[in-house]
């Protein structure tokens, strides 16, 4: 089959679909990654096909106003809001590249990921089918916990609507764009039939979110989707720290843009000082600086998580989705500064697991604070849990479960197509290529697994000490589709 991936984001927001496209690419199917040009280099290695969206998607979050804005608003939930507008005048650019490279390539199947606004419809007007997948909850309504963009544990009775915050995102930010774009470019009114969304995929662990009661059997929560590098080497000067003492801490902050740089390093060297510890410190995103040169700090721009990661001591990180995940499967406790968006979410799920202290406030933190979130990842009972989790994680097969989940949902759409007349069980409907053989036995025993722990949590090694979850509760299951307008509802009974 053919099936195009539209990623919109930073690097940790595209490297989990890079990781689902080459399970996809390795089971026979020709995967398309549509996503920002300056990811080309990452995809197009790997035998991956590349159609590039504007550049200037990833430039507005370097510009001084976005850094300015995200140092304002610190860990509130408004600030992905906020910037959200500064990218209104790209959206019809953006909306017009999806769109010319799902019909260049006339897809089978697309899989989005929530910020590609523009493959809901180009589904729709294709009529093919859609899947959502998203490294977060927040896109289908729950009333065990709220929207994961507020700042709030729980609202109680009004969980459950919170979520229309993400939901409906798109329809509250852009709503002409979208709307003309429909009409002008894929020629589609508002009584157009929406594209038949077969499923939503959480790229997150089970055993770190667990499934909802409230969600249907088309929402799946897969496990993790790891983008590894098993080729890569540290360099001779990393190697060097690494052997030189105790493993450090590791510091960095993903894309995270900053204001003051230098004062944040000092600051966080200053907070390594006095908990005794060293430090490793990545400067990719700019928030963090050069650290004067001294013996127990050393600083990189980055390395892949997968093979840095289980060498340090702990970690401390802003909180996105993907590093909680990386800094969770190497074992060790993680500890959070939350700048904006969902990262508070994640910071209170290590809170609550038992895994990693309280979030650190980046608008008011000191170094002190800093220290005490240092000294307290060396307690034995959080980090044991923090190694089970680590090993339950390592365990799971979020990439194998996922494509396994669109296989099995593609074929039920063909046979639904098609009737009992038409072609065999697992043809493509559209353009008569083939669906690839049953997958293996163990993804499909993973698959099964999956469903039976995401019905029903299940006491872990990780509950002894940890802080109580939310109870559970069953209600209302949702499954979402496109409009003209954004998104619409309809409901069943769960």
């Amino acid at each position: 089959m053919r099936i195009s991936i539209h990623a919109l984001g930073t690097r940790g927001d595209l490297q989990p679909y890079l990781a689902l496209a080459l399970g996809l690419q390795a089971r026979g199917h020709e995967v398309l990654i549509v996503a920002p040009a300056q990811f080309a280099d990452m995809a197009s290695p790997r035998g991956l096909a590349f159609a590039p969206l504007p550049a200037e998607f990833l430039a507005i979050l370097e510009s001084p106003e976005a850094k300015a804005m995200i140092g304002r608003a610190g860990a509130g939930f408004g600030a992905g809001f906020k910037l959200l507008k500064h990218y209104r005048h790209l959206a019809r650019s953006l909306l017009d590249a999806e769109w010319a490279a799902a019909r260049d390539f006339a897809p089978d199947a697309i899989i989005h990921h929530p910020k590609a606004l523009g493959a809901p419809h180009i589904a729709g007007k294709l009529g093919v089918p859609l899947f959502l997948a998203s490294p977060l909850p927040g896109f289908t309504p729950t009333s065990e916990f709220p929207t994961p963009i507020l700042p709030f544990a729980s609202l109680g009775p009004l969980n459950r609507a919170s979520h229309a915050l993400m939901i409906h995102g798109s329809k509250m930010l852009f709503p002409g764009t979208v709307r003309a774009w429909r009409r002008e470019m894929l020629g589609l009114g508002s009584r157009s039939k929406p594209a038949e969304l077969l499923g939503t995929l959480y790229a997150y662990s089970p055993h770190v979110v667990p499934k909802p009661r409230d969600w249907g059997a088309e929402v799946a929560v897969t496990g993790y989707w790891f983008l590894d590098s098993p080729d890569w080497q540290p360099d001779p000067d990393l190697a060097a720290f690494l052997a030189a003492g105790e493993p450090p801490i590791y510091v960095g902050f993903g894309s995270m843009p900053g204001t003051d740089p230098a004062g944040l390093t000092e600051l966080v060297v200053d907070g390594l000082r006095r908990a005794g510890k060293r430090g490793l410190l990545a400067t990719a995103g700019g928030a963090l600086g050069n650290a004067r040169a001294c013996t127990d700090v050393h600083v990189i721009a980055g390395a892949p998580h997968d093979r840095l990661l289980p060498h340090v001591h702990a970690t401390l990180h802003h909180g996105g989705a993907g590093t909680t995940g990386a800094a969770l499967r190497a074992g060790k406790p993680t500890s959070l500064c939350p700048f904006f968006g969902d990262q508070p979410f994640w910071a209170r799920r290590i809170a609550e697991l038992g895994v990693g202290p309280e979030a650190v406030d980046k608008r008011k933190m000191t170094a002190e604070d800093l220290a005490t979130a240092f000294r307290a990842m060396d307690d034995p009972a959080m980090r044991c849990r923090a190694a089970n989790l680590g090993t339950a994680i390592r365990a799971e097969e979020g990439v194998a479960a996922a494509v396994h989940l669109v296989e099995q949902r593609l074929a039920g759409f063909g046979r639904r197509r098609c009737g009992p007349a038409g072609p065999g069980q697992g043809q493509v409907i559209r353009s008569g290529r083939a669906m690839p053989p049953s997958f293996s036995s163990m993804a499909s025993r993973r698959a099964v697994a999956l469903s039976n722990f995401n019905r029903t949590p299940t006491p872990s090694p990780l509950d002894s000490g940890k802080k109580s979850a939310p109870a559970y509760s069953r209600a209302r299951s949702s499954l979402w589709t496109a409009s003209d307008d954004g998104w619409q509802i309809l409901s069943s009974n769960a």
